[in-house]
This record gives C-alpha cells, structure tokens and sequence, in this order.
C-alpha cells in the first residue's frame, strides 16, 4: 500500500536520522544550557564553514533575521528599499515595521525571481537597499543586482530563506552560495525549509567584521558587553536545542538538496511537452535546490480545478502566493492598485505547487504525476 503522501514528510526524514537526533536532544538536556552555549556556538562555526563566510549570527527566526539585517544598515526612515512583489510577506513586512517604505519590483515569470530591469525603474534619491528574494530554490540575476548596486551605492540584503545551499556562478566564474553575495544574508530555519529545525530559527551571513559585531549585539537587546546597551536591539535568540538539531541535519544538507533535484527531474520528465504548464524554468547562473515545485498553468482558469481534483485523491498541494504583495491590504497605505504589476498578478492566479521533499518515492511521484496528466486529458 503506498505511503500516505505529505507535501512535507518531516516525519519520515526523521526516523532516518531518529538516533543522531535523539542523542543530540538529550545531550542539551543533559548539559541544562538551553540557551546560547556551545551547541548555538559550534553550530554558527559549521554553518559559517558550508557557506564559505566570516559571521553567521543566529537568531529566532526568518523574519527576525532580516528585521535585525535591516537594522544593522543605518539607514533613516522614509529611506526606500526594493524588494520582490511576489514572496511572502515578511521580507517586505519587516522594511515597513521599521519604518522604512518598501517598493516592489516586478519578476522574472520564468524564474520567479525580482527582475533586475524593473528594479532600476524603481531607483529614487531615497533608495537605499535591495533585498532580492531567491524564491523557491534558486538565486535571482545577482550579476545584474550586483552591478546596480555598485552603480546606484545601494546595500544588498538576500534573504536566502528558500535557497540554502544553491550557488551562483557569476559572469567571471566565481562562485558564491545564497546569501553569501550581498553585504548581508538571511534565512530562515522553519521546519519545512530545506535546512530546517524542530520549531523556529534563524540566522544571518556577513563578511564584515564591525557590522557583525552590531549585528550580534543587535540581536542580544543592543549588548555587547552585559547590561551596557550600545543601542536599541531586540531579543532574538536560536535555542540550544534546535541548534543541535540543525547540526546534524546540516551534515545532511547538499544530499537533501540532491534528493529534491531527483523529485525535480521526476516531475520535469513526466510532464515534458504539456503545453498546458510550464515546468520550473532554472537560472543558467543558479543550482536550484527545490524548496518548492511550482508549476505555472496556461490557462489560469484551470488552477483551482487541478488543485482540487488533486486534493480528490488525497494529493496535496499549495498556492504560493495567492495574492501579490502589492495588492495586500497591509500595503494599502503605498498606493499601488490592481495592475501596476501584471506579471506577478499572472503569476499569482495561475501557480501550484507539488509535494516536494526528501522522503518522496517512485511510487508516490508516479501517482501524482500521473494524476496531473489525467487531469489534462492525457
């Protein structure tokens, strides 16, 4: 009988790796430091060493990561920072919390990622930052980011919380993982994330020195010595334990990605020639590591049917994103109206996403694919 099918089975990955986990617990236990200590210390050293970076500073999670980021830029507020239209809402949450504006750009509808082109329409005087979202699995154009960045005096915030462990490959062959690029990097350690924990977490990358000295300090209520407060921080902390938990799923992590590539080829081969969806396009310049599939339907009609004669033979699978952050009531107050970004109003009417993780089997992938084919007529 075939296995239930989960969109994600951390249930699964877990009995693979019950023993290491359950000894890396119960050393936490043992030890009574649930907080900071040298479970939070060795795991900041072995992410800094996969990344290839100086600083990996942890904290509570994605969200957090990119609110203590932007705080760590010294900018003023009212100063603008562009961002993509089509990503969870966190990355642009945090720049309006802070009272930063945030200004959308339009995507790649092949890639998915922030197009490079719209952002320098976008570039005012009070432009200030970039933060490029590298959605699903792959990096965004960061030759191009990069460049406009120099040209324009613009900081680069990534926020990687999708991409963990894809490379880019720039135009002169050098070679940087997601979130090592820019002056800044974040991701996010949510359980469903290709690097995830067992409740929440985060962290941020940098290979400056002095700001990830202010970056730490930041995160730790504006310390850096105890109880002398340099500036206004916030309390944002990786537990121990999910710490010990992300070290043994770190050692893991390039085979996760690889596992996620074969679901990829699995689901790109069956559906070859469907002239009714285009399968994920990849970045010529980016690895894609898979933090979702998503498919783009021709016929933007048919998504919510597909979604739910998937869910009539107990498929599932998701819609992201629904509605485009341009067009949320949260950002009523920037002015933008229906239309001002087609692509991504395209896009977020006609995207699914498939079951997508380490623990999917032949006979589970050939079910699903074989479903959206029948779907189709085929």
């Amino acid at each position: 009988m075939m296995r239930k099918i989960e969109m994600v089975d951390l249930k699964s990955q877990y009995q693979h790796l019950k023993a290491d986990i359950d000894e890396a617990i119960q050393n936490v236990i043992n030890s009574a430091v649930f907080i900071k200590g040298s479970e939070v210390f060795n795991f900041e050293n072995e992410l800094a060493n996969y990344l290839g970076v100086q600083h990996v500073i942890s904290c509570g999670n994605g969200t957090d990561a990119l609110q203590i980021a932007l705080m760590g830029l010294g900018l003023q507020k009212a100063d603008e920072i562009i961002t993509s239209d089509f990503t969870f809402i966190s990355t642009a949450e945090t720049i309006g919390l802070l009272g930063f504006d945030p200004v959308f750009a339009e995507v790649d509808t092949n890639t998915f990622n922030i197009s490079p082109s719209f952002i320098e329409k976008v570039i005012t005087s009070r432009t200030k930052a970039i933060v490029p979202v590298h959605l699903f699995g792959q990096c965004s154009d960061m030759d191009e980011i990069m460049r406009i960045a120099s040209e324009y005096h613009l900081q680069v915030v990534e926020d990687a919380a999708q991409a963990l462990g894809a490379e880019y490959t720039f135009a002169d062959g050098a070679v940087k993982k997601a979130g090592t690029i820019g002056k800044i990097g974040c991701t996010s350690f949510f359980p469903s994330k290709n690097l995830g924990c067992y409740g929440d977490g985060g962290a941020i990358f940098t290979n400056d020195d002095e700001l990830a000295e202010n970056l730490r300090s930041i995160a730790n209520h504006g310390m850096k010595v105890r109880y002398y407060h340099e500036r206004l921080g916030v309390n944002s902390r990786l537990d121990a334990i999910q710490a010990a938990i992300l070290r043994v799923k770190l050692r893991h992590l390039d085979e996760y990605n690889q596992a996620r590539q074969k679901v990829a080829d699995f689901y790109d081969h069956a559906f070859a020639g469907l002239p009714e969806l285009m399968v994920p396009q990849r970045n010529p310049h980016s690895t894609h590591i898979f933090n979702q599939y998503t498919l783009v339907l021709e016929d933007s009609s048919s998504r919510d049917h597909l979604k739910e004669f998937l869910n009539s033979k107990e498929i599932p699978s998701m819609i992201y994103y629904p509605v485009p952050l341009h067009l949320q009531n949260a950002f009523k107050y920037l002015g933008y109206g229906p239309g001002d970004f087609p692509d991504t109003e395209r896009l977020c009417k006609s995207v699914i996403s498939l079951p997508m993780h380490t623990e999917l089997d032949e006979e589970q992938l050939d079910f699903i694919t074989k479903s959206v084919l029948e779907f189709f007529g085929r």
